[in-house]
């Protein structure tokens, strides 16, 4: 079994109070977060930071890997007499390979030690444990609802009781108007129970992924429009991208750049109430270049227009 710093992965000492470890863990998890981080081996660090803090929030848990003493990080060790008596007598070193530590840990605490030292796991059922996996989706599955495929890595137990992680896969459906953050219950899809006990449950979390196009508040979605400025000025029919498909929009004369044009119930669909608005932003864009006979009348437009942006910086100083 190859050891794992915990203390390190998470950054802290290894005095470091509870409420330090979740703190550290807390802006880890969200620093190398699969659906945020840009770092290559950020799902991996987010795996470690993970690990660490399963086997460090509990404090029974924590005092067992304390008990274990400072290893060198990735060394390989040979688990305590005590674990390979509570594991069975054919539980040799090898058994241990491919266990995670965390995992270990816990089932060792759970599965408590022999009062008699025959080396006999007790018989007491241990509820299975719960689990939370975060589940990317789009706005559009949002808006339409869909069904999506979970991919999460939970432990089984195998003949000598050791966890072991398998993958699992189980597809969820993605509930029209569903939120960010919105949790869906995979009833007994958790970790495994132990002696006839119950299996735990699976929580599949909901993040909602950026989207090129629309920023998210609320029900409400905001969309940039760029107008060209002769549009801004003489007016037009444009056509707008909603969740929906394409939809026209007339632009009024003399719209102004930061204008908000309001398109109602093209939004995000909502599970209870009403569906949000849609809300395009109007931004004047210019050209980045232009020929000889395009400039050729910006220069006349110029010439003739009496039309000052500024005026108000004279005023201001009168």
């Amino acid at each position: 079994m190859k050891y794992t710093d915990f203390y390190q992965a998470l950054g802290v000492e290894r005095t470091a109070s509870q409420a330090d470890i979740k703190k550290a863990y807390r802006k880890l998890a969200h620093q190398y977060h699969p659906d945020i981080s840009k770092d290559p081996d950020g799902e991996e660090k987010f795996k470690v930071v993970a690990e660490a803090y399963k086997a460090l929030k509990d404090p029974e848990t924590r005092k067992e890997y304390d008990e274990l003493g400072s290893q060198r990080p990735g060394e390989n060790f040979t688990p305590p007499p005590n674990w390979q008596q509570q594991y069975g007598a054919g539980a040799g070193a090898g058994a241990f390979d491919d266990v995670d530590l965390s995992d270990l840990l816990r089932a060792f605490r759970e599965g408590g030690g022999s009062s008699d030292g025959s080396g006999h796991r007790p018989s007491r059922p241990q509820p299975g444990e719960d689990y939370e996996v975060a589940v990317r989706i789009t706005l559009e599955q949002i808006h339409a609802g869909s069904e999506v495929d979970v991919r999460v890595e939970l432990p089984e137990y195998d003949a000598q009781g050791l966890p072991h992680r398998v993958m699992r896969t189980y597809r969820i459906t993605i509930p029209k108007g569903a939120t960010d953050g919105q949790k869906l219950r995979l009833a007994g899809k958790g970790g495994p129970g132990r002696n006839g006990a119950r299996a735990g449950d699976l929580y599949a979390v909901l993040r909602i992924a950026i989207h090129p196009l629309y920023r998210v508040s609320g029900r409400d979605l905001y969309l940039d429009l760029p107008l060209a400025p002769w549009e801004a000025v003489l007016g037009a029919t444009v056509e707008i991208p909603t969740l929906a498909g394409k939809v026209a929009l007339d632009i009024k004369p003399f719209t102004a750049s930061g204008q908000k044009l309001r398109l109602g119930k093209r939004g995000l669909s909502a599970a209870d109430g009403p569906d949000g608005d849609l809300y395009a932003m109007v931004q004047i864009v210019v050209p980045g270049k232009t020929d000889a006979a395009t400039e050729a009348l910006y220069r006349q437009l110029a010439a003739q227009s009496g039309f000052n942006p500024r005026k108000h910086f004279d005023q201001g100083s009168n």
